[in-house]
């Protein structure tokens, strides 16, 4: 019999809605049961594409014994991290504190009032390497709160008042200054792996928002030691097996420090930022190889992440069939020597292998390589190896695909449309713009109230039923703002500007400035979860100061400057201590340094040729957070073009910052000098 879980939206829940397993999804029903049975609570948190979620849940929560005890002893909650990320994050914080690492899935025993007293994330069927068997954990938390109720409930109330203690050390509400950001990049430095590109040892994630920091660090300040490690990284990315070589868009991190072996799940928002680094490199050098794999990933989001209402789904699934019934982590991407001669005949599937990294005792598992672009000597045939390509790409859209976890995430759908319209803006992919602003319609027609109260999940056309958190108003306002400067729409600036004062009014300390990751008003866990350090995708934090202030520069709103500067204090404290993880953060400290600057580009008419390549010069200059608003002489649609006339006649640019302007300009290569840093 189906539990509680069968009419939720989100797809990971739906996986365990036929479990033995009397699930409950998070509610305070669920609690109020728990209280009445006077049994604990079992909260297990994952999300659709984790690996090892699956795995538990296939040995553990479909075994009709283990369900059997579940569901006497205690209440069972499901959560989904990612429509949920507020309950994931205030957890999360308990199991690290207590055990020193935290992952997916996450296993936390709660008092019927929330309060976390054992904390895991996986459990085997049976005990393995010093780890106890699920079944004896359950067993054993169940026999601690029958017998020893007193002491268990002492020590979950003591947790909770641990975690209270931990409020964040504010720093001051000043930005970064030169000295800050010097420093960050001396620590990148130090972290830096030289041989190899990237930061640290294995796993090795892509470290997106470090490289945007870099980008703009170097624009504007020449450092060509930041440039050279956002490049370097960049290539070996997209020449390792974290990158797929045949249809395009990155796994989420690397296993190993070489960039060979990925954890194969692909999500949004990884695939949403790496395609706007590769694209913003571009824009500083010209790389043909930044050029292909900016494209490259968003003709990937759009073509099997995009929804049939016009929405981004969140991620395709690391396992797949493996052809044998059997679900296999990377079954759909890897090749053997054997495979590649089926398809491609002896010949060329020696100049395949040689190509793309394929030997005979293989880079994975079973004697299967991920394929990879390894630097080589000699000169391929570019018109054989892209036959080839297309060749094994056809093969392999034969086999079983990855499960796609189709719900709508409204942050990870506003890192998307920022992407896609800047991508789409830069090589001339109006089909690429116009996805973005699907997207965008999608979030405003079915995420947002008449409030501008975001929902942040939606699925199949339905919105999910949870609020909004603070990244979510972050991102998509982003999404928005870059979508205002690429279009000439100012309507896209409004619904940032509402998105922008709830996080003003409902997610900002009015008493110093810090910001926190749920509203005011949203529902009360045993804290109110904050945290301005980047994850796998831009903290809410940085992520919101960064919108306010590109929000500030267009219409010169001084509240909203000030709001990000005092945002930005907690990066003065933590960028020279921790800048790897809080990229974001750097990257839009540089942009206050630089102004940000404000561009408006004036011209007879959108789609007049003159006023084109004004604009189209703006949005490619590499000044740090740069917004540009363009529109037709006299236009009210953008507060920047307010007294902007054409100059003799023709379209013009007129470029301030720090309230100092520029005088106009009807030359688009002097517009070019003026935005490059």
């Amino acid at each position: 019999m189906p539990n509680r879980l069968a009419h939720e939206t989100s797809p990971y829940l739906l996986q365990h809605a036929d479990n033995p397993v009397d699930w409950w999804p998070w509610s305070g029903e669920a609690f109020e049961e728990a209280r009445r049975r006077g049994v604990p609570v079992h909260l297990s948190v994952g999300y659709s594409s984790c690996h090892w979620c699956h795995v538990l849940a296939k040995e553990s929560f479909q075994d009709e014994v283990t369900a059997a005890f579940m569901n006497e002893h205690f209440v069972n909650i499901k959560v989904d991290r990612e429509e949920r990320p507020d309950v994931d994050a205030v957890y999360m914080e308990a199991v690290q504190a207590a055990t020193g690492q935290g992952g997916w899935p996450m296993t936390v025993f709660l008092t019927p009032d929330a309060e976390p007293f054992y904390f895991g994330t996986y459990f085997p069927p049976a005990p393995r390497q010093g780890m106890p068997s699920f079944r004896q954990v359950l067993q054993g938390v169940s026999q601690a709160w029958d017998e020893r109720r007193d002491e268990v409930t002492e020590v979950a109330g003591k947790i909770v008042r641990d975690l209270a203690g931990r409020e964040i050390s504010y720093g001051d509400a000043r930005t970064p200054g030169e000295e800050e950001l010097a420093q960050a990049l001396l620590g990148l430095t130090r972290e830096y792996d030289p041989q190899r590109g990237g930061f640290g040892g294995a796993p090795k994630f892509p470290p997106s928002m470090v490289l945007e920091f870099l980008l703009r660090h170097h624009a504007r300040t020449g450092a060509e030691g930041a440039l050279q490690m956002a490049q370097d990284t960049c290539e070996r990315m997209a020449r390792g097996g974290m990158y797929d070589q045949l249809g395009g868009g990155f796994a989420r991190y690397s296993v190993d420090r070489d960039w060979v072996v990925p954890h194969f799940e692909k999500m949004l928002y990884d695939n949403a930022l790496l395609c706007r680094v590769y694209a913003h490199l571009w824009r500083a050098t010209g790389s043909e190889l930044a050029r292909r794999v900016a494209l490259e990933t968003a003709d990937f989001m759009v073509r099997e992440l995009r929804t049939t209402e016009g929405g981004f789904a969140s991620a395709l699934d690391a396992d797949s069939d493996d052809g044998t019934g059997k679900h296999v982590e990377g079954a759909y991407y890897v090749w053997t020597p054997e495979q590649l001669r089926e398809v491609l005949g002896e010949q060329d599937a020696e100049l395949a292998a040689q190509v793309f990294g394929v030997t005979e005792e293989g880079t994975f598992e079973e004697g299967a390589s991920v394929l990879q672009l390894p630097v080589r000597d000699g000169v391929f045939d570019a018109e054989k190896v892209a036959s080839i390509r297309e060749r094994l790409l056809a093969a392999r859209s034969g086999r079983p695909a990855p499960g796609r976890d189709d719900k709508v995430v409204a942050a990870w759908n506003g890192l998307a449309i920022a992407a896609l319209a800047e991508t789409g803006a830069y090589f001339d992919r109006p089909d690429l713009v116009e996805a973005a602003v699907a997207g965008a319609d999608l979030l405003v027609r079915l995420h947002l109230d008449e409030q501008a109260r975001l929902t942040r999940t939606s699925k199949d056309g339905h919105a999910g039923a949870n609020a909004g958190v603070l990244e979510d108003y972050a991102d998509v306002a982003e999404g928005f703002l870059a979508l205002a400067s690429v279009t000439g729409e100012g309507v896209w600036l409004e619904f940032a500007g509402f998105l922008l004062d709830h996080v003003l009014v409902r997610f900002t300390d009015p008493e110093s400035g810090a910001l926190y990751d749920t509203a005011a008003d949203a529902e009360r866990l045993i804290r109110r979860p904050q945290d301005p350090t980047d994850n796998a995708a831009p903290s809410g934090w940085t992520a919101a100061a960064n919108a306010l202030l590109s929000y500030a520069a267009h219409t010169g709103s001084a509240p909203h400057r000030a709001a990000a500067e005092r945002a930005l204090g907690v990066v003065k404290a933590l960028g020279p201590r921790v800048p790897r993880f809080i990229g974001w953060g750097l990257a839009a400290a540089e942009a206050v340094l630089d102004g940000p600057r404000e561009v408006a580009i004036v011209g007879p008419a959108l789609d007049d040729e003159g006023t084109r390549t004004l604009h189209r010069t703006a949005l490619l200059g590499t000044a740090p957070g740069a917004v540009v608003a363009v529109g037709v002489a006299g236009s009210e649609e953008f507060p920047l073009l307010a007294d902007r006339p054409l100059v003799g006649g023709e379209p013009a640019a007129y470029v301030c910052r720090n309230f100092t302007c520029d005088a106009p300009t009807t030359e688009p290569d002097r517009l070019n000098t003026v935005l490059s840093g």
